[in-house]
């Protein structure tokens, strides 16, 4: 097993890499369902997406806070690292597209189940502190795919798909078949930027051979592949040939999304004048 206070240049170099992932990929994903909140089709579906957005948020913090173990301020983890130094994968980043829930219930499930696995192939890991907090995050996350798979079935069952927030905007229109166009043309411009999940970084040989994750990235995908291509076709909706965007997240190139909002994110950080922030209290500061 890896000891945090003795690692090697490499297997140090393994963790904070696969660590990084974990938490930017947390961190994304709890921003961009911000956008949500208040502003689903019911409001349950509001509860929901803000109990989600706070796991995540404390899924970051639980990563975040093993980097800072390893000498790391939250500030140069976050606010003031530069936004090509953050490896979370495209899908997190883009924008929604307007008021379309199809667009935030697809991207979960998309996302979701990719962590299911990631997770899972970190039960076996080599250093200790990951599995240490691997219990609550799943535990958690099966909520969040519960969510989004009931949400999918609802809206290919003939249930109402959101043209607008309910805060104005055009109503929802019932035809039978328009879930399952809005869901078709959120895969359609989802699903590239879904495989970027997959993409390797700089450390994925590292990674493996120190045992810090036991399951390659390119295993992690078909798996994916065998579980979510028959789910999405048996809701009635044509998977797309792989094909990757030209950005890959994991590499540090982005989308002009994350651009704006990493601007918004990091907004009142500069505002204050670089005041002491905090993503939420670190994980042994927090009741309960």
């Amino acid at each position: 097993m890896l000891a945090p206070d003795d690692l090697a240049e490499h297997e140090r170099a393994a963790v904070e890499t696969e660590l990084r992932t974990l938490a930017d990929d947390q961190f994304v994903a709890a921003e961009r369902y911000i956008d949500w909140q208040v502003r689903g089709p019911t409001l349950e579906a509001d509860i929901a997406v803000a109990n989600i957005a706070q796991d995540e948020y404390g899924h970051a913090r639980l990563w975040y806070d093993l980097l800072e173990r390893l000498g790391y301020e939250e500030a140069e983890l976050l606010w003031e690292r530069p936004p090509d130094a953050f490896r979370h994968a495209t899908l997190l980043e883009l924008d929604y597209a307007p008021g379309d829930w199809a667009d935030c219930v697809l991207r979960g499930y998309l996302y979701d189940t990719f962590e299911k696995l990631h997770l899972e192939s970190l039960e076996g890991t080599s250093y200790p502190p990951i599995a240490d907090r691997l219990e609550k995050v799943q535990g958690e996350e099966a909520y969040h795919r519960e969510h989004t798979q009931s949400w999918l079935d609802r809206l290919t069952e003939g249930g109402e798909v959101p043209a607008a927030p309910r805060e104005g905007g055009e109503a929802a229109r019932n035809a039978s078949d328009e879930p399952v166009r809005r869901l078709q043309a959120a895969l359609d411009r989802l699903y590239p930027h879904a495989l970027t999940l997959f993409e390797p970084t700089e450390a994925e040989q590292s990674i493996l051979e120190t045992g810090v994750r036991t399951r390659s990235l390119a295993d992690l995908r078909e798996d994916w592949l065998a579980v979510t291509t028959p789910f999405l076709e048996g809701l009635g909706l044509t998977v797309p040939e792989p094909s990757l965007p030209d950005v890959r997240g994991r590499d540090g190139s982005h989308t002009d999304d994350w651009e704006s909002l990493y601007d918004e994110l990091t907004y009142t950080y500069e505002l204050l004048g670089r005041e002491p922030a905090k993503l939420m209290a670190p994980p042994d500061e927090v009741e309960g």
